[in-house]
């Protein structure tokens, strides 16, 4: 996958993106190659892990052999449902997105990313609509993808019939441009009691966009 577009980052933030997109916004992976790198037992999220130890690891992690590219085991599935989700800890605040693709059988993509250290939410729920799509068109050729989302602006602005509520963000034209080439694409309006398990990557991703200064 390419990079995704993001708002402004600290460096330290921009660097573990950098980890992210290499991993393809694979969370887990990526996370797992930091946290391998942090000398002694530390991790990226232990307490006392210091910017200077997250840097090295991801200066370490940037410098290896790149990993395998994800490729969609299942690229011939008919039907994908797509959950997304945006987290902002202040709206406006470090924000991240979320997103998961699923089969019938099980969770075929767990994906994550940084939208900004001082973003709103609504445009980090656009941002893992983009995600979303994108792993989508890379990976897989569904025939259908139900996507799965709780916030009502973006429904509005990308499949309503007036999208003048809507945000203009850098990631507008791009989920249109692929949900262009899904042959059927419909939403579900999630509830906030409804679970979404983008939720939890969405809120990773924020805590990584509050990283820094690095």
């Amino acid at each position: 996958m390419r990079r995704l577009p993001t708002e402004t980052l600290s460096p330290l933030a921009g660097r573990v993106t950098e980890v992210l997109a290499r991993y393809d916004y694979e969370m887990r992976p990526a996370i797992d190659a930091i946290d391998a790198a942090v000398p002694g037992y530390g991790g990226l999220f232990e307490p006392g892990t210091t910017s200077s130890e997250i840097r090295a690891a991801v200066d370490e992690v940037l410098d290896a052999a790149p990993p395998a590219p994800v490729s969609g085991d299942e690229s011939a599935v008919p039907q994908v449902v797509l959950y997304v989700d945006g987290s902002s800890r202040g709206n406006p605040g470090p924000a991240g997105a979320g997103a998961v693709l699923q089969t019938p059988d099980r969770q075929i993509a767990r994906l994550g990313c940084p939208v900004g250290s001082h973003a709103g939410n609504n445009v980090a729920e656009y941002a893992a609509l983009r995600l979303g799509l994108e792993a989508l068109v890379t990976r897989y050729d569904p025939d259908a993808v139900e996507i799965r989302i709780d916030s009502m602006t973006v429904i509005e602005d990308i499949w309503g019939a007036d999208s003048s509520a809507g945000l203009d963000t850098q990631h507008t034209d791009t989920i249109h441009r692929h949900l262009s080439t899904v042959a059927t694409h419909r939403w579900t309006h999630l509830a906030d009691s409804d679970p979404n398990p983008a939720d939890t990557r969405a809120t990773v991703a924020a805590d990584l966009a509050a990283l820094g200064p690095g």
